[in-house]
């Protein structure tokens, strides 16, 4: 789906401040971190949910995977959690499919 005018993550992937960046992807700081690093890795092209995955070619999706873990890595992560929320009743507040990395400090320390 084509990037959307209304959407801020869509408006992020063009504008924003990226820490990391490959074809069809880019990663930014989360505006209010639960963690010590918090990024957000997001899809170039606009996808609402997890649901829509299939949108995405198996080349592409398995370059998404890459990207959210190599992101990690540029971010000095060995010990990380990724999180994907999936529609409103799972905390989902900005419809662009979106992987939260966070890391830097444990909750089950």
């Amino acid at each position: 789906m084509a990037a959307q005018p209304d959407c801020l993550f869509c408006k992020l992937v063009r504008e924003g401040e990226h820490v990391n960046a490959a074809e069809g992807f880019v990663a930014i700081e989360d505006i209010a971190p639960k963690a010590p690093v918090h990024l957000l890795v997001l899809p170039e092209r606009h996808v609402d949910t997890l649901r829509d995955v299939s949108e995405f070619e198996a080349d592409e999706a398995k370059r998404m995977l890459q990207f959210v873990a190599e992101t990690a890595r540029k971010a000095g992560l060995d010990d990380y959690q990724v999180i994907v929320n999936v529609g409103r009743g799972a905390g989902q507040t900005v419809f662009h499919l979106h992987w939260h990395v966070l890391g830097g400090g444990s909750p089950f320390e």
